[in-house]
């Protein structure tokens, strides 16, 4: 009994094992494989296929201030390779048991999942006579190419989709394999085709649509809006965003597709479309929060009137308050302060801009945002200085540096600091011009004062800092088991005011007036000594006063430097920043301080053009008068007279042709300064000049003469820019690159 037992036991596993059989087409063989392909290798490999886009999606971050890609992955093109073929055998590539296996590990859940693919395709796969029989191999192809799609390889992949088409035409999964076809085609910028094999899915006829799932309605069409964006048909990208957002079954794209659709149309400047959009988005309840949020915030980009302006307003300031919209602070705060500065609300815009800045983890790209705009409201209210800080501030936090918007602020930021340069001149000189003026007893007067508080300042910070220090360190630092709270039981904070008060006053004897110089002990090692002079000359009177200039000779000086500072201020706000109210304030006090002989003729010159500008005869006439009365053979005095002729006329373009070479010989002899002032003469006299270009590089050279390398830079710069594809243009661009490598 027991041997018949054993036999049929025998016999059940021999008949099980050859049922089992890839190469018997049975019932039994067909699901046992179907089945252990599904749940044992495949679910594996689709597992570590979704750890692997998991891991793209935490990865990736979205620049909210570029329009966004459809599909959020970024590839490098550099990476795409074409494939190696070992045979022309069937599913050559793909894992066929003529290829050779490798047994190294996979390297990430992409690899992982491919190497899933390819052991049940080797394993478990059916064909038989040309056909297979295992319903799950189309499966594990699918699975095989969104793998190799994940890892870059879209050549390979394509071919396993191809795979699936050719040898599956009615498998469950087409439609699906034949979208990510066309997603690796538009990687590989064959667009077209993947145009045209989308349309064919999802077109039966002209005006009817492909009986399809609106999952795969959904994919397909974002498939073709994908294509359409690499062709750069918008239009058409456009139409097929819309029908890929009519359903809503994959949440998250769908959101995305959506968002995509605003910005294009706010790229197009169709405000009223962007914001209906960004509308629905935001009221879009299973839509991930990121996309909701960002879309109340473009939402607020594109209000089309002051209704919607404080609809939208209320709406953002709700979001302020709620704590979970912490991390994006900066930028809600900056939307509110753009609206506010909409509605000329400037106090409030600054307020809410100051605060976008002040917002813990804010971004560097919305803080560069923050820092132009108010660069540019105090640019428009005339406070240059303000502007030129934030502007610096632009550059110092942005990282693209070759972006077309940072390239215009740091022009602006350049143009300023000419500005800020001469004004700070301006300001000194007359500073020190006004204190050399007065008498002894009220200079010493003016200096104990300025000590005084000087002192005050002092001591304030030091108190600061050393509450900063006491306070603002850990708890635990700053207490023992057995003391209090109180900051002078710690010793490492005491020492460290210690520190800081011999840093600014020395060593000082316990009693009254500790702070009088005279009470401070010299300390017998070098460093004390030093820090003691310096404290003393911060301190001393004496010091003060000798800085003040005696000599007739050292103060018209300053009178001329700060003469031709302001000569300079009343040219660019003319010229640069057309602001001839502070252009006319410059000139007219210049003009009033007597200033040198080759500087009142063209003074005369650019307020003419300016009272003659505004329509103020009376002023412009006085000005005129005093260039024809005076000056009456030059140039100047020939356009008052023929202001119809223009400066191409040939009398006057030799004059110019003479002016050149009298300022080239006096380049050659060296006298830089003199160039700079009388080119910069010549220049407003010559803005139709083709000779222009040649006084812009002369300028150039005599600065690189006389003045310090960037200013040198600068100049070049402004002559490389404004005249590029001129001869003297692309000099000025060959010298920037030999400066850059020194």
């Amino acid at each position: 009994m027991k041997q018949l037992n054993k036999i049929l036991l025998f016999t059940v596993l021999l008949g099980t094992i050859y049922a089992c059989s890839t190469k018997k087409d049975t019932v039994i063989s067909r699901n046992y494989h179907a089945l252990t392909s599904h749940f044992n290798i495949l679910f594996n490999g689709e597992e570590a296929l979704k750890k692997g886009i998991e891991g793209i999606n935490q990865g990736y971050k979205d620049d909210w201030f570029q329009q966004l890609p459809i599909e959020p992955i970024v590839f490098d093109d550099r990476k795409i390779v074409a494939p190696t073929f070992k045979n022309n055998s069937l599913g050559a590539g793909f894992g066929s048991k003529k290829e050779k296996t490798t047994t190294t590990q996979p390297a990430g859940p992409f690899e992982k999942a491919e190497e899933k693919a390819v052991k049940a395709i080797q394993k478990h796969g059916m064909n038989i006579n040309g056909l297979e029989r295992n319903r799950k191999i189309d499966d594990a192809y699918l699975l095989l190419g969104k793998a190799r799609y994940y890892s870059q390889r879209f050549v390979p992949a394509v071919e396993a989709f191809n795979y699936v088409i050719a040898n599956y035409p009615n498998a469950n999964l087409i439609a699906e394999t034949k979208i990510w076809r066309a997603k690796a085609n538009i990687r590989m910028d064959n667009e077209e085709f993947a145009i045209e094999t989308m349309k064919l899915l999802l077109v039966v006829t002209d005006t009817l649509e492909a009986d399809l799932p609106n999952d795969i309605k959904e994919q397909a069409n974002t498939a073709l809006a994908m294509a359409y964006v690499k062709s750069d048909s918008l239009q058409k990208a456009k139409k097929h965003l819309i029908l890929a957002t009519r359903t809503q079954e994959n949440k998250a794209q769908a959101a995305r597709n959506m968002f995509v659709l605003g910005q294009m149309y706010a790229n197009e400047n169709k405000k009223d479309s962007a914001a209906a959009v960004f509308n629905k988005l935001a009221n879009f309840k299973k839509a991930p929060y990121k996309y909701k949020i960002h879309a109340n915030i473009e939402l607020a980009k594109n209000v089309v009137n002051d209704s919607i302006s404080s609809s939208v307003l209320s709406r953002l300031e709700k979001l302020i308050e709620d704590r979970d919209n912490r991390p994006y602070l900066d930028q809600l705060y900056y939307q509110v302060a753009s609206l506010h500065e909409k509605n000329d609300s400037i106090s409030l815009a600054v307020d809410y801009y100051n605060r976008s800045l002040r917002a813990k983890n804010g971004g560097d790209k919305q803080k560069s945002f923050t820092y132009e705009n108010l660069g540019n409201l105090y640019f428009k209210n005339s406070e240059y200085q303000f502007a030129s800080s934030y502007y610096d501030s632009v550059l110092n936090v942005s990282t693209d540096s070759l972006a077309l918007r940072i390239r215009r602020v740091k022009r602006k930021y350049k143009n300023l600091a000419s500005l800020i340069n001469f004004e700070n001149v301006v300001a000194t000189n007359d500073s020190i011009i006004r204190i050399a003026s007065l008498p002894k007893n009220e200079q010493e007067s003016y200096f104990k004062n300025y000590i005084e508080n000087l002192k005050k300042q002092d001591e304030e910070a030091a108190q600061l800092r050393l509450n900063q220090i006491a306070f603002g360190a850990n708890t635990s630092s700053l207490q023992t088991n057995s003391k209090g709270e109180w900051y002078f039981y710690n010793n490492q904070v005491v020492s460290f005011g210690k520190t800081e008060f011999q840093k600014i006053w020395g060593n000082r004897k316990l009693e009254d007036n500790w702070r009088w110089s005279a009470n401070a002990s010299i300390n017998t090692r070098n460093t004390d000594s030093v820090n003691v002079s310096k404290i003393n000359t911060r301190y001393n009177l004496a010091s003060y006063l000798e800085t003040i200039p005696t000599e007739k000779q050292k103060i018209d000086t300053l009178k001329i430097d700060r003469n031709q500072a302001l000569y300079e201020l009343g040219l660019i706000y003319k010229e640069q920043f057309k602001n001839e109210n502070l252009a006319i304030r410059r000139l007219e006090r210049v003009l009033s301080l007597n200033p040198k002989t080759e500087l009142v003729l063209p003074i005369n010159w650019h307020l003419y053009q300016i009272y003659n500008k505004n329509g103020n005869l009376e002023k412009s006439n006085t000005h005129k008068n005093v260039i024809l009365s005076e000056y009456p053979n030059t140039v100047f005095a020939q356009i008052i007279k023929n202001p119809e002729n223009k400066i191409e006329n040939k009398e006057v373009i030799n004059e110019v042709e003479k002016t050149y070479k009298k300022l080239y010989y006096l380049y050659k002899k060296g006298e830089f300064k003199n160039v700079l002032v009388n080119v910069n003469d010549v220049l407003p006299t010559i803005n139709n000049s083709k000779l222009k270009p040649k006084f812009e590089l002369l300028k150039a050279y005599a600065i690189g003469k006389y003045l310090d390398k960037e200013t040198y830079k600068r100049a070049l710069e402004f002559v490389a820019i404004n005249y590029g594809s001129t001869e003297e243009g692309k000099k000025a661009k060959e010298i920037l690159k030999q400066l850059t490598k020194e």
